[in-house]
């Protein structure tokens, strides 16, 4: 589908108490991942993960629907470069996994808000996300299977979030998962009705944003590095993450806190 030939930016950003939104903003093309698209959230994500003021971060499309996945007129158009579009898709699929890593990798925790359907790319840039609330009509696909073209990268988002049958089963069939049956199998975590949609994402992180920021980031880098571990390997790092975490002025002012059963502090984020 083509990029909207729009002069809105490709993805707009508001701040609101230490909660930051991002919206993929171009509803007529399903919010697709197109080159541009791609390099304007990953500029956002960078100049984000350098922003202390950011404790958490939603990530939503306008319009009707969340996102398409990638920018199949784009790609095909790709194809009449001498080598076929070869290169371009190996960087171009480089560019999105970037990206992709980029959310995990973001020092804050990260929100899917999801309406309408998400679907290939779309739905690996919701897995990708550490939480994700979807309204009840939502839908989720890895479908390029139906096209000739089977979902590889989001295969390694949707693995990571749900067990090895419904990811086969999602990748094998390219059916529409309803947002009910997408929070059963783990790759979402609530669903709401359409016009909760906003105030259920926003409420779950302004609570994060409530919490010690320094925590928040070494729990979420924590997290993600112990998942790669063997048992023992993870519990040894986990206790020393732990300690060092010990060690920071608002696990001290916060523990303090609470076995004074006094408010707890003003965090520092450190």
């Amino acid at each position: 589908m083509a990029e909207d030939q729009s002069i809105d930016p490709l993805v707009t950003r508001q701040d609101q108490a230490g909660v930051t939104t991002l919206t993929l903003n171009r509803p007529r093309s399903i919010n697709a991942l197109s080159e541009a698209m791609l390099c304007a959230l990953q500029a956002e994500l960078d100049g984000i993960a350098q922003d202390r003021s950011v404790r958490v971060v939603i990530l939503r499309g306008a319009g009707d629907h969340f996102c398409a996945g990638h920018n199949l007129k784009e790609m095909t158009a790709a194809r009449e470069a001498t080598d076929g579009g070869f290169q371009y898709f190996q960087d171009l699929f480089a560019t999105c996994s970037r990206m992709m890593q980029t959310l995990v990798e973001l020092p804050q925790p990260v929100i899917a808000e999801v309406s309408g359907i998400a679907t290939a790319a779309g739905c690996q840039l919701v897995a990708s996300c550490d939480l994700a609330v979807a309204s009840e009509e939502a839908r989720f696909a890895t479908s390029g299977v139906n096209i000739g073209l089977f979902c590889s990268t989001p295969m390694v988002a949707l693995s990571r979030n749900v067990a090895a049958k419904h990811a086969m089963e999602m990748l094998l069939l390219g059916d529409f998962v309803p947002a009910a049956r997408a929070a059963e199998m783990g790759l979402i975590n609530r669903v709401v009705p359409l016009d909760q949609l906003s105030q259920a994402a926003a409420g779950m992180a302004h609570r994060i944003a409530e919490k010690s920021p320094a925590a928040v980031k070494i729990g979420k880098r924590a997290f993600y590095v112990q998942a790669a571990m063997s048992l023992d390997e993870a519990y040894a790092y986990a206790g020393r993450v732990m300690a060092e975490n010990m060690m920071a002025r608002d696990a001290e002012a916060g523990i303090g806190a609470f076995l004074s059963k006094s408010d707890m502090p003003d965090w520092i984020g450190e």
